[in-house]
Order: C-alpha cells, then structure tokens, then sequence
C-alpha cells in the first residue's frame, strides 16, 4: 500500500515546550509528532518515543537537542490521541508493532518522510526503551539518508530472519549494568552479532543503572549514567554531523 503524508503544524503557545507539533498520515491514520529547531543547525536528530507513546519527555529531549544546534524530530508510532495510560495499555500498543514489523517499518518510514519535511535530514535515529528497539530495526532496514543509530536502555534481540548484514551507518549502544530486560547476556549477544556483521558500533555499559536510567523524575534514573550517556550522544552526533 503506498503511504501518503501530509504535514500540518500547530502551535503549541502558553505550553512549556518550544517546539511545535507536527500532524503527518500513513493511509487514513493521523499521527501527531513534535520538532524542535535550532537557531543554526549543525546537524538533525529522529527521536523514537518509549511504550508509553510520545510524551513530554520526548518533548523535552527534542528541545534539548535544538539548544545544542540540532533540529530534532519526536516521531508519534501510536496515532494521535493514542496515549496508554497504564503498563497494560502500554503493552498492548507495543505488542502491536513488535507482532506487525511490516506495519513498524512503514510508519518509520512515513515518519522520517515527515521528519524530513521539517528539515529533519541526514539525522541520527535515536529511542528509549522500546524506541531504541524501534531505532535497531531501522538501522537493520538500512534506509538511505540516515548517518547513523542510538540505543539508549532500548530492546537488542533481533527477530528471526533479520540481520544486520545491511547496516553500515554507526550504532551507539547505552546499556545500564543493572538492567535486566535485555541483560547482560542479551546484550553480549548482541555486541557479537554486530561484530560479525562488520557494523561498526560502540557500546558503554554504566554499572549500577537499572532499565530506563534516563527517565526524569522516575525511581530509575541514574543521574551519572545519564550524563554521561548523553554527553557521549553529542559527541557522536558532532562526529556524524560535524557541522560547518
């Protein structure tokens, strides 16, 4: 089915964002994302949201990008109006895409066509948890036009019948010691299959961070493995897009 996009911005005045959100459309679907641009931008950033769909930390993150010269753009996978509200919904919305890869790649694809119609080009594809899961499943599509790919907590098994046998734009890996979905067998496994797929690839492991290290405000956050994680991101993405 061939997907279709149209793109409407909506102010969002009196909100604590300085971004706007972004409607776009996959076939009779409405999605609602949200851009954050920068005065002079060196380079663009994708964002991928977690299992409770894009919210504000997804938000926050854009704009924090846009204050280091990067227009960022927080893609919406769920639809509009799609926000769970409880670990059982959030389940079920994920369960939907994880069982449906066909459906996950075709929004990715209709979101970095939006994306790109913000000036959201060449970027790094980046997400959380089960948007760094999301993240690794385009990196494995190989789309043209993406510089490269980050993890952050994010889901690492690969599904049976795919590789990484296309991906040669680079991969940050930010794991947490202390996680235990995926753990530290998972994500051996992982760093292997990179390695012998010859996809160039750098992964930190913070000791002590639990799962979702990087969530404000949430009993999981380690503020260092955060720091650090997102200090060596920016890094990444001047190497990517040095800019100027």
């Amino acid at each position: 089915m061939k997907l279709t996009i149209s793109v409407a911005l909506i102010s969002m005045a009196g909100s604590a964002f300085a971004g706007e959100a972004v409607d776009y459309t996959s076939g009779d679907r409405t999605f609602e994302g949200y851009v954050a641009k920068a005065d002079n931008p060196k380079g663009s950033v994708i964002l991928i949201h977690d299992w409770d769909g894009l919210t504000d930390y997804e938000k926050q993150r854009a704009d924090m990008l846009a204050e280091q010269g990067y227009n960022a753009f927080a893609v919406d996978l769920y639809g509009k109006g799609v926000r769970p509200g409880s670990m059982e919904e959030n389940r079920a919305e994920t369960e939907k895409l994880y069982s449906d890869r066909e459906t996950m790649r075709a929004l990715m694809t209709v979101s970095l066509e939006a994306a790109a119609g913000q000036d959201v080009t060449a970027p790094v594809v980046a997400g959380y948890c089960f948007g760094g899961a999301v993240a690794l499943e385009v990196a494995r599509m190989a789309p043209e036009g993406v510089a490269g790919y980050a993890t952050f907590h994010g889901g690492l098994e690969t599904p049976d019948g795919q590789d990484y046998s296309a991906a040669t734009a680079p991969i940050r890996i930010y794991h947490g010691g202390a996680d235990t979905g995926p753990d530290m067998a998972t994500f051996a496994a992982f760093v292997t299959e990179l390695e012998e797929a010859g996809t160039p690839y750098k992964a930190e492991v913070y000791a002590g961070a639990p799962h979702a290290f990087t969530v404000f405000g949430s009993d999981r956050y380690r503020e260092d493995a955060d720091q650090r994680s997102w200090s060596d991101f920016l890094v990444f993405l001047g190497e990517v897009n040095p800019g100027p």
